[in-house]
């Protein structure tokens, strides 16, 4: 008699004997390498790529909180760390992915309310986002004190 956890199974938990007697040969679920890349599943995993860099580069925002609080030493110290070319491209990249990742937020909160789910305005709105993303990053290193310090101008 078969018990009701599941540990007590013959057969392991995922393998409840309504669907599957035997394990599958085959994926469960079709994976990235069976869906050719669509202009809105792209974007979508970029979205998700934006954030988990941003989340990363959050590290950078509070060692330099840290360096502030810590004195004029540490912060003298976190200055230079900071105007190095490799950090400034790290923070250009995450000044892109902040951009990027707010818009196709913006755009997910319309997708949510149940908005824009027809083929051509999924695409119009992928095209929307990386418009207005783009523009929004010129606009950003262009016009403010942080964009040319970021592409090292005085």
């Amino acid at each position: 008699m078969r018990g009701i956890w599941p540990w007590e199974a013959p057969t392991p938990f995922w393998q409840n004997g309504l669907a599957m007697q035997s394990p599958a040969e085959r994926p469960l679920s079709p994976h990235l390498q069976v869906y050719r890349p669509m202009y809105t599943m792209v974007l979508s995993i970029l979205h998700r790529a934006s954030g988990l860099y941003l989340s990363a580069c959050s590290l950078l925002f509070v060692a330099w909180l840290a360096a502030i609080a810590a004195g004029p030493a540490a912060y003298s110290g976190a200055s230079r760390f900071f105007s190095s070319l490799a950090v400034r491209l790290v923070l250009t990249a995450a000044l892109a992915a902040f951009w990027y990742h707010f818009f196709a937020g913006i755009r997910h909160l319309a997708w949510d309310a149940g908005l824009g789910f027809e083929k051509t305005s999924s695409r119009r709105s992928a095209a929307v986002v990386l418009v207005c993303a783009a523009a929004a990053f010129a606009a950003t290193m262009c016009l403010s004190r942080a964009g040319r310090w970021l592409m090292g101008a005085p």
